[in-house]
């Protein structure tokens, strides 16, 4: 069921419930869901810290570390490391995102997580196919060993960081709407549909998508917000936590719909955050060409 933030942004999107697609959220795990889980390398988490903030990050493992023991529980054979923004999750509200960028294939699971020794146990609440759509194509090419490096944060990204977020192509962000659940998504587009309009400030265009509002109707409620970088050549992660408004006049900027205008509360940088390195295979046909300058809010 779609809460009073959803509804909200779908009613001045002018969308009705017809137009949805073949987006429909289920509490519980179909068996093609769970097949598509215990291939997966890779998960995306959204969660709070235990200061309340809002974090995204990554979690890996072989073939199997996530798996759908029942209709409703989902055990993930890994927890976020030392430097992880993360890193103290036990329990709380939780958004996922299962993403397979050689076949351009992602589902969202969210719900509610409990630490178990080594694992992470979720509750699912909803789970969803998403469409390929801004998924640029990649590939696992090799994993390395041993543990991530040191980490960074501070309040300001640097200049380094800035341009990181200005090349990249794929981002993944978390929302909340308190009591109401967690929310992971991803972002793609061509390099350079991310741009930084301050020391602080990032914005990026919303394109055309499911109609679900997820992200947005969290923002409607909860302006809290939390992006995750990937490097996917050195396995560096980039941590933002911050808060997020919605911009419903894109001016020219090709595709968009609207922009989303984000401030950096925090961040952290580790450095081979995940042992994962892929190769690069191809944008998304779906990517809009990126505009040559944003407006300055």
């Amino acid at each position: 069921m779609r809460h009073v933030g959803e509804l909200a942004v779908q009613q001045r999107a002018g969308v009705r419930g017809k137009e949805l697609g073949s987006a429909r959220a289920r509490p519980e795990i179909p068996a093609v869901a769970a097949e598509f889980l215990l291939r997966q390398r890779m998960l995306l988490i959204g969660a709070e810290d235990r200061d309340g903030r809002l974090w995204a990050t990554v979690l890996t493992g072989e073939e199997g570390f996530a798996e759908a023991v029942d209709e409703r529980t989902l055990v993930i054979g890994a927890v976020p490391g030392e430097h992880d923004p993360l890193t103290g999750l036990e329990e709380g509200e939780i958004g996922m995102l299962a993403i397979e960028p050689g076949t351009r294939r992602r589902m969202r699971v969210n719900g509610t997580v409990h630490r178990q020794e080594g694992r992470l146990v979720v509750r699912t609440e909803q789970t969803y196919a998403n469409c390929p759509k801004y998924i640029q194509a990649r590939d696992v090419s090799e994993e390395r060993g041993g543990l991530p490096g040191e980490a960074t944060a501070g309040q300001t990204p640097t200049a380094g960081h800035r341009a990181w977020i200005e090349r990249a192509d794929t981002f993944f962000v978390a929302t909340r709407a308190p009591g109401l659940g967690a929310d992971l998504s991803h972002r793609g587009g061509n390099p350079g549909f991310v741009r930084m309009t301050g020391e602080r400030r990032l914005v990026w265009p919303d394109y055309v998508g499911n109609s679900m509002y997820m992200t947005l109707g969290n923002l409607e409620l909860d302006e809290s917000c939390a992006l995750l970088f990937l490097d996917w050549e050195s396995g560096d992660a980039l941590h933002l936590t911050g808060r997020a408004r919605v911009d419903w006049d894109p001016g020219d900027v090709p595709g968009a719909q609207r922009l989303v205008e984000f401030d950096v509360d925090r961040f952290v940088h580790v450095r081979g955050a995940s042992p994962l390195r892929w190769t690069f295979d191809g944008y998304s046909r779906f990517n809009p060409p990126v505009a040559r300058s944003v407006r300055i809010t």
